[in-house]
């Protein structure tokens, strides 16, 4: 709980500055760092801790550096990059066969090499469609709102009257209890979200009725999320992927959720805004 306390009195007036008050380029900036430590966390991850990836490692770490770039300056040549990390990824690890003369890249590794170039840029970058889509940068919270309700009301629903397990042999603390009272206090986040943009900031565009919908619905994507990732930690035996938010773990531990949340997010609201 100290260590819950003392991310969100540092993190909270951080990203309320970088979503909310920033330049665009410090929010591009922002979502870099945060990429290409996803891609360090994943590959950490899909070989157990026990190394870093050795040439892979590399490429991915370096892949996470511009896809945040490109989607904000040059979007169009988003798909070549893809193609060209992925060809370097299997260029790579067939190198490396070749020369050490064993397999030292197994399939897992080309895998998460192949998802940090593709799957959490592009749900990172999401945050970048919006802001150039011409949302109140208000919308920009709605995906942490809508994942860290959810997952701080399941917590301690769950420490309070949780009995029931949801997935025990993904994530064994997790109960059915616990994962309604989050879907309940996405619902209530949601609808002062609502009430805080028509009241003081020219109106959000989003009824009461949507908004309920959309945060339950955001509730069951953010939980799957955090599920889906636990079961990555709990396939290659891991507690964390990172210690940069002490106890609370790295960023895949800590955006799992919103990586899930935002690009469905995106696309709902450019049905219903």
């Amino acid at each position: 709980m100290k260590s819950r306390i003392l991310v969100s009195i540092v993190g909270i007036p951080l990203l309320l500055y970088v979503v909310l008050a920033a330049s665009p380029i410090i929010l591009v900036a922002a979502l870099t760092v945060l990429n290409s430590i996803a891609a360090y966390e994943l590959q950490y991850c899909v070989t157990g801790g026990a190394k870093r990836g050795g040439r892979l490692g590399f490429v991915m770490a370096q892949a996470g550096l511009w896809p945040m770039l490109l989607y904000f300056f040059a979007p169009r040549y988003i798909p070549l990059y893809c193609v060209l990390e992925t060809l370097l990824i299997f260029f790579t690890a067939i190198l490396d066969t070749e020369i050490l003369e064993e397999k030292t890249v197994n399939a897992a590794q080309i895998m998460a090499g192949i998802c940090t170039v593709v799957v959490i840029p592009y749900a990172f970058s999401a945050f970048i469609r919006m802001v150039q889509s011409g949302y109140h940068r208000a919308f920009l919270l709605l995906p942490f709102i809508l994942s860290f309700a959810c997952d701080t009301f399941a917590y301690f629903t769950g420490m309070a009257i949780g009995k029931h397990k949801l997935a025990p042999l993904v994530s064994p603390k997790k109960t059915v209890e616990g994962s309604i009272g989050g879907l309940l206090g996405n619902v209530v986040c949601g609808e002062i979200f609502v009430l805080v943009m028509d009241r003081w900031f020219g109106g959000c565009g989003i009824g009461y009725g949507i908004m309920l919908l959309l945060a339950l619905l955001c509730g069951v994507v953010a939980q799957l999320g955090d599920l889906s990732f636990s079961y990555l930690k709990r396939e290659f035996g891991i507690k964390d992927y990172g210690h940069l938010f002490l106890e609370h773990g790295g960023v895949l531990d800590r955006f799992d959720s919103v990586l899930f949340v935002t690009p469905v997010l995106e696309i709902i609201l450019s049905f219903v805004k």
